[in-house]
């Protein structure tokens, strides 16, 4: 086990697509981040694991039509609240479209939508670089993985006419 310089375990190769096939089956919820001309997109999704890659469903839309033949990243994560941990799983990879990915094509499973009214285009994402992180988080006590609260700027300045 190797760990970062803020403590966090770093994962290998077979516990990220471990993970990554867990969360599809639990029905996690992850995020597509595509680059695009005028600013990055990053959309949540829910997805599947099949064949060593990550199947979405989309709908029609600028998403839709941006990410066939791109470099996309995909991510998951979870918190564990009782197990005082938590994981994330980061992918990037090449997004392809599936030709016939209407909802008799069978050619691969798809996601259970979220939407009411969901896309009928799978698309694919390869498993170029898979990388991840576990991190302890703070039990009631204090320990392990102390965290530091957060204070906003607005919160750290004294109120006006102190």
């Amino acid at each position: 086990m190797w760990t970062d310089q803020r403590g966090s375990e770093i994962l290998p190769l077979a516990e990220c697509v471990r993970l990554l096939a867990m969360a599809a089956q639990r029905g996690l919820t992850g995020r597509l981040a595509v680059s695009t001309d005028q600013a990055p997109i990053i959309q949540p999704v829910n997805f599947t694991y099949h064949h060593h890659q990550v199947v979405l469903r989309l709908g029609p839309g600028h998403l839709a039509d941006v990410i066939p033949g791109t470099l996309v990243a995909f991510e998951v994560d979870h918190v564990d609240r009782d197990a005082h941990d938590a994981w994330s799983v980061l992918v990037r990879g090449l997004a392809t479209a599936l030709e016939d990915s209407g909802p008799e094509s069978g050619a691969e499973p798809a996601p259970i939508p979220l939407v009411p009214a969901p896309g009928d285009v799978l698309f694919l994402v390869r498993l170029d670089v898979v990388t991840g992180r576990r991190f302890p988080l703070e039990k009631a006590n204090g320990s392990p993985g102390r965290a530091v609260p957060y204070l906003s700027p607005a919160s750290s300045a004294p109120a006006p006419g102190n």
